[in-house]
């Protein structure tokens, strides 16, 4: 990846319906060479597809939480990638300290996320897990200093 790649991320991150035509004029390219390298970034796994963010009012409805993982085998990596294929899992981090693994879960409801839990403790190498549910957020309440 380079300097454009990255531009060209940044804006498919901030409105992925973004056309082509307007990528291309923003970053001051063809047409062609914004399609070739959204293939390319497809392909390579870069992009690995496209989304929607829900704004407060959806996501208000949804169930998030997180969910810390302890993997008990020698590779984890295969742990972390099917806990990613889970549906309702958006992200998968690894960490430091008890915790192998923590997953930030999204799911349209309770039951939902309760499958999601059975799955993800079904997943081969998972040993131990633990979930938090996100109850409220309060942004802009954090300060520094």
């Amino acid at each position: 990846m380079d300097d454009l790649d990255r531009r060209l991320l940044a804006l498919l991150s901030e409105d992925a319906r973004l056309p082509v035509k307007t990528i291309a004029g923003r970053l001051g390219i063809a047409r062609n060479t914004v399609e070739a390298r959204l293939r390319r970034l497809r392909m390579s796994g870069v992009i690995a597809g496209f989304t929607v963010r829900l704004g407060p009012a959806a996501a208000e409805e949804r169930v998030r939480a997180v969910m810390m993982v302890s993997v008990a085998t020698k590779r984890p990596e295969e742990v972390l990638v099917s806990l990613g294929r889970l549906a309702g899992v958006s992200m998968v981090h690894t960490t430091n300290g008890r915790w192998d693994l923590i997953a930030e879960l999204n799911c349209a409801d309770l039951r939902a996320f309760d499958r999601l839990l059975a799955d993800a403790r079904n997943v081969g190498g998972v040993a131990e897990t633990e979930s938090c549910l996100l109850l409220a957020s309060h942004p802009g309440m954090v300060t520094n200093g």
